[in-house]
């Protein structure tokens, strides 16, 4: 019995010795690492990296920029079977202990002894992986671990326990680039958090130890037990009951990738988007949550690609079949697998599905698409497919459909609009198209391309290599000659004419019309409807260059891009759809130079606006606007050097409205209360009268000229003008109402002919077809016929005042103090002809 006491003695002094030695070790520790621990200060405010999101102007998104998959969440959001099955597999007594499990560390202490010093993950708390993740690294040491459990103490004493569980949710790492359970959620399901079930939650859970190995996507069989784990544990803790234990437990896994919805295809502007961000948030701009709002409508942007692709399609219809897209040897006996084998390396272009021809006869081929589904097409889905020889040749029509396809063809199909399968390829020549409010000049709709997957140079653009805007540029000429006296019953010849060249071979120049035909003398309206090249030149030729050119850049354009000689006439500048759609604008607003913008608001992650657009404006009805004395004057500006500035600037950004100075999103300042605060108003650079005459020959472009297709829209208010330049290079038609202004512009990318292809016939389809469903069920809307313009009848010969019995009587609208001068012009024409008369008779 002594022998017992003294031994519990013993026992009892080492024990407290042991205690007083782990106490004073503990001591020394936590005096050596303190110095070391990091703030939990900062977990306070800490900001997740979040990427960057791009929204259309009607909130649908657009694109989402950045490396992380990440959608934060509250804690208050997070559904509590969420939080149970998160609890269950991690740290089931997280809110009662300390932050640190001391089982669970003293198990797996035993078993670095056991295992003869072999480091293991394990016994940490959800409290202990938030110190980890937040401030240490993943080194199995031992000074890491007691440093993660110190941390973990001081993290437990400055946070609340819902605070670390929030942190946790949101900062771990759970597979295919998803950070956070928000993100986990989106991404495997498709869903968010308060739409998952219980399976769910419990497979999610699964993924917070090895996310790349258990993961309902790439690996089902450990995913699909590790699930199973987790919902055992939540039936031992009573976190579910038995039944939903069992209901979970039947659940098959259906997880499958899903990428955010992108609900505004917008790639090209998108990359403007991204490019404008870093160049003003810098790298932040991809991490720290921001939320870009565009200025594009969803709807339009849609019509915008639809019009597009449509009309480049149909465009390649018109010249030839180049043939497949590759040729593949079928193997014998060949399987489906085989099948997708093949076409694993082919994907979905512009809505163009790849396909592979199975067999094929003369009355029908079968072919399989992508997805493994099968199609058979006939010979009325082929015959387009002449064959290619030149841009304006091809073969003859095919009879049977094995004269077009052969096994292991891979072509392109596409279904028309009656849900059939057709023969497509992806198109050679591509399209541009800009579309604005002329008002402010909000980009509408913006495509860069067919597409953005095969090619990312931004035709809307077209930034470094420019393109001639043929006769689209002519309404600038004209406006030219309104100014300078001329009126649209003004008569110029249009007749051969051979000017000095020194740059050509004979030193001469020699410029032609599009048809090769001389109609005489000819009035400026009927010239610009019928788009005659040598009018223009003549024209410019009497106005002079230098006036006529200084007055063009008024509408914004590049001086280094305008040339400085009487080619300009026929439209030889260099120019992008973007800037043409600013040029016409100043048509559509009444006469003003807006600048192009396409965000509107950016906000921080915490929703709150750090910027936002303030755009120059037409805003012809703003008070502010009335009450300028310039804006009822009839007088241009002062010289044409605050433009010109204005377009250099403009230039510098590639068609971007530059960005107020944003501060970083630790230190947010308030957006421009543009909204409470006067307009910035544009300058006025034509004045209105000059803008009525212009428009007015442009609408009967679209009434009587080369733009009479575009009469199929039945809108009166609609006018544009075509353009082509030499060889067929360019095809382009800038139209607009006063509440849209677009640009088309088509060709290809290496300057090659579009093979006897005009503005009408190759972009004024695209423009057609965009502008139709963007007005659809929109009232008309035109300029007003301003003050001091008035209606005559003229003699369509002569274009000189006449009375209404004369046969070839019309009316015409002209400045009103150009009409007395015109009358007396009338009545000594008349006079003179009296007299010629009289001496024909003696």
């Amino acid at each position: 019995m002594p022998i017992i006491k003294r031994l519990l003695r013993y026992a009892l002094i080492l024990a407290l010795a042991g205690t007083l030695l782990g106490a004073i070790a503990i001591g020394v520790a936590y005096w050596l690492i303190s110095p070391r621990l990091p703030s939990v200060d900062s977990l306070k405010d800490v900001q997740m990296q979040v990427p960057l999101r791009v929204l259309s102007a009607d909130g649908k998104l657009i694109a989402e920029f950045g490396e992380m998959r990440r959608l934060p969440v509250k804690i208050d959001n997070v559904p509590a079977r969420l939080k149970h099955a998160v609890l269950a597999a991690e740290d089931d007594d997280f809110y009662h202990h300390g932050g640190v499990d001391w089982t669970g560390t003293l198990r797996a202490a035993i078993h670095v002894v056991l295992s003869g010093g072999k480091k293991t993950q394990g016994g940490s708390t959800i409290t202990q992986q938030v110190a980890r993740n937040f401030f240490l690294s993943s080194q199995k040491t031992y000074t890491r671990k007691i440093t993660e459990i110190f941390t973990a103490f001081r993290i437990e004493h400055e946070l609340t326990k819902d605070e670390i569980l929030q942190l946790y949710l949101n900062k771990m790492f759970l597979g295919h680039r998803t950070y956070g359970v928000g993100a986990a959620a989106q991404y495997y399901y498709g869903k968010t958090l308060d739409q998952l079930t219980i399976a769910e939650c419990a497979m999610i859970a699964s993924t917070f130890q090895r996310p790349s190995v258990v993961n309902p996507t790439d690996h089902q069989r450990l995913g699909h037990a590790r699930r199973d784990y987790v919902l055992g544990r939540m039936l031992a803790n009573n976190f579910i009951t038995k039944a939903q234990y069992e209901e979970a437990l039947a659940t098959p896994l259906h997880a499958a990738p899903h990428e955010l919805p992108i609900a505004a295809h917008a790639p090209y502007l998108a990359e403007m988007v991204r490019q404008a961000a870093l160049d003003k948030l810098g790298n932040a701009a991809l991490t720290d949550g921001y939320v870009i709002h565009t200025t594009i409508r969803a709807q339009d942007q849609a019509d915008a690609v639809a019009a597009v692709r449509k009309g480049l399609l149909e465009y390649d219809r018109r010249h030839g079949y180049r043939g497949p897209e590759a040729h593949v040897q079928l193997p014998p006996q060949a399987q489906a697998s085989d099948y997708a084998k093949i076409l694993a390396h082919y994907h979905d272009v512009g809505g163009l599905k790849p396909a592979l021809v199975v067999t094929s006869g003369n009355d029908d081929a079968r072919l399989v698409l992508d997805d493994g589904r099968n199609v058979q097409l006939k010979l009325d889905a082929v015959a387009w497919a002449q064959k290619y020889l030149k841009p304006r040749y091809r073969g003859p029509k095919p009879k049977h459909v094995d004269d077009v396809l052969k096994p292991g063809d891979i072509v392109r199909l596409r279904k028309d609009d009656k849900g059939q399968w057709q023969l497509a390829q992806i198109p050679a020549a591509q399209s541009g198209l800009v579309s604005l409010n002329p008002d402010d000049g909000a980009v509408l709709a913006l495509v860069g391309g067919f597409s953005f997957q095969r090619s990312k140079f931004n035709r809307a653009l077209m930034t470094g290599s420019g393109r001639q805007p043929g006769s689209s540029f002519k309404p600038f000429i004209y406006s030219a000659a309104f100014e300078h006296g001329f009126t649209p019953a003004t008569i110029i010849n249009d007749a051969p004419v051979v000017l000095p060249d020194p740059s050509k071979p004979n030193g001469q120049w020699t410029p032609s019309n599009d048809d090769g035909k001389f109609d005489g003398p000819i009035r400026l309206r009927t010239a610009l409807i019928k788009s005659k090249n040598l009018v223009s030149v003549r024209l410019l030729d009497t106005l002079g260059l230098q006036f006529a050119r200084q007055y063009a850049l008024r509408f914004g354009f590049d001086p280094d891009a305008v040339p400085d000689n009487l080619s300009m006439a026929l439209g030889t500048a260099s120019v992008s759809p973007m800037t043409m759609a600013r040029a016409y604008a100043v048509f559509a607003n009444g006469g003003f130079l807006v600048e192009p913008y396409f965000i509107q608001e950016i906000d921080n992650r915490d929703g709150q606006t750090i910027y936002k657009a303030n755009p120059l404006r037409a805003c012809r009805d703003c008070q502010a606007r009335l009450l300028q004395s310039s804006d009822a004057s009839d007088t241009l500006p002062p010289a044409p050097s605050s433009s010109v500035a204005a377009a250099a600037s403009y230039a510098g950004t590639d068609g971007l409205l530059p960005l107020q100075p944003i501060a970083s999103s630790s230190s947010p300042q308030p957006a421009e209360a543009s909204s409470t605060a006067e307009p910035r108003l544009a300058p006025r650079v034509i004045n209105i009268r000059n803008d009525y005459l212009t428009t007015s020959l442009m609408k009967d472009v679209i009434l009587h000229g080369t733009g009479i297709a575009a009469r199929a829209l039945n809108r009166p208010d609609l006018a544009g003008k075509t353009g082509t330049t030499n060889e067929h290079r360019d095809a382009w038609f800038c139209g607009f109402n006063d509440k849209v202004v677009t640009t088309v512009w088509v060709g290809f990318d290496n300057f090659s002919t579009l093979g006897y292809e005009f503005g009408a016939t190759a972009a004024l389809p695209i423009w057609m077809d965009y502008m139709g469903a963007a007005l659809k069920g929109t009232p008309e809307s035109a300029l007003p016929r301003p003050p001091g313009i008035t209606s005559l009848l003229i003699n369509r010969n002569t274009g000189l005042p006449t009375t209404a019995d004369d046969p070839d009587a019309m009316p015409e609208i002209f400045k009103v103090e150009d009409v007395p001068h015109l009358q007396e012009l009338a009545r000594k024409a008349k006079q003179d002809q009296n007299q010629k008369h009289a001496y024909d008779i003696f």
